[in-house]
């Protein structure tokens, strides 16, 4: 039966309309509070526990073809929620706030950087106006720990008839990480990678429960400077796949013009160093030529780049550190123009996946490795 509309059922249908809006209320809140008023970027906030008891972790978003405006979110959730750090992301925006990792020359909220406790990175051929590079250079040389992914090695490149004072951050991947770029060694979508453990390094913190180190991108050459301790190198697979056997085949490094096998040696793919600024403040650098977005639905990987960053602040690395992903997690393939459009910063809100977004059709890749970074 019905329940008749008296004044004490009308107060109960009330009450119960005031519970659920707010509700919804406060859902709405906890899925939107991330943005923190900025819609141009985003932070999760620390969870209450954690070795990172807060500290302030900036992730600079911004290459072309590997996808960090996917991947460095995901880690950013993972190391917010299960380490206690509090996460900013910053991306590269059109005029309209969505997401366009081809804006070399944009970077959201870098006045984020001014209280970041670390950094990390995934940058690509950047051309930031001074303003944006004066908040970056100041972050580093107050010697914050840096975590540098993939195409971090060559993360500005500033053209001749560009206006700026920062044409010496071309070389920020040589003089800072250890290494600037040199060339593919592994092709791309033909050759994945294969980690191996650097004799050694096996008792290295930062390697502490790393194992099974797969990723679908290639391999770079690489020699980093001689103060860098290498970690892994990198195999070069006959295809795509964790099970197939290593390459053989030679091939002429790109630095010197010698040839050799191109897994004799491997080429190294994570090492780390210290950086002294002029200053004389230091920088804990761990970098790696592994980062796509793809790469990183490897439970390795992502144990290598959480164990670096506790390591960047010299914090205890756990035994095998919770590298669970926070959210789904199933990013787009890297490929040149294959980002997602009218993706905006506050939908990788936490709670919930990454929408598909629209996607343009992807440039073919028919240029050569020194085009092709």
């Amino acid at each position: 039966m019905a329940e008749r509309l008296t004044p004490a059922a009308i107060g109960r249908s009330q009450g119960i309309v005031i519970l659920r809006t707010t509700s919804l209320i406060l859902f709405a809140f906890a899925t939107v509070a991330t943005v923190l008023g900025d819609s141009s970027l985003i932070t999760y906030p620390a969870a209450a526990e954690g070795a990172g008891n807060g500290r302030h972790l900036v992730f600079l978003t911004g290459d072309e073809e590997y996808r960090s405006e996917e991947g460095l979110p995901m880690l950013a959730k993972l190391l917010s929620q299960r380490y206690g750090f509090r996460c900013t992301v910053l991306f590269a925006l059109d005029p309209d706030g969505t997401v366009n990792p081809n804006n070399n020359r944009s970077v959201s909220g870098i006045e984020a950087l001014d209280t970041a406790d670390g950094i990390v990175l995934q940058l690509r051929f950047r051309r930031w106006p001074d303003e944006a590079m004066r908040h970056f250079e100041q972050a580093v040389e107050r010697g914050v720990p840096l975590v540098a992914l993939r195409t971090s090695t060559h993360a500005f490149r500033f053209l001749p008839d560009d206006q700026t004072s920062f044409a010496q951050y071309n070389h920020f991947g040589r003089r800072v990480l250890g290494e600037d770029w040199v060339s593919h060694w592994g092709a791309n979508r033909k050759g994945a990678t294969r980690g191996i453990v650097e004799p050694g390094a096996e008792h290295e913190p930062i390697l502490r429960g790393v194992t099974d180190v797969f990723g679908d991108s290639g391999i770079y050459e690489t020699h980093p400077t001689p103060d860098s301790k290498i970690l892994m190198r990198g195999l070069v697979l006959k295809g795509m796949n964790p099970s197939d056997e290593s390459a053989s085949y030679r091939k002429a490094r790109k630095s010197d013009g010698v040839e050799q096998d191109v897994n004799n040696p491997a080429m190294p793919i994570a090492w780390i160093r210290t950086n002294i600024n002029p200053s004389g403040t230091t920088n804990r650098v761990f970098c790696t030529t592994m980062g796509a977005a793809s790469d990183l639905k490897n439970e390795g990987l992502r144990r290598m780049v959480v164990n670096a960053t506790l390591w960047g602040f010299d914090l205890e690395i756990p035994a095998k550190a919770d590298v669970r992903f926070v959210d789904p997690y199933s990013p787009t393939d890297y490929s040149f123009e294959g980002f997602r459009r009218g993706i905006r910063p506050a939908d990788h809100a936490l709670g919930i996946p990454l929408k598909p977004g629209s996607a343009a059709q992807p440039r073919p890749s028919s240029r050569t490795d020194s085009e092709v970074k």
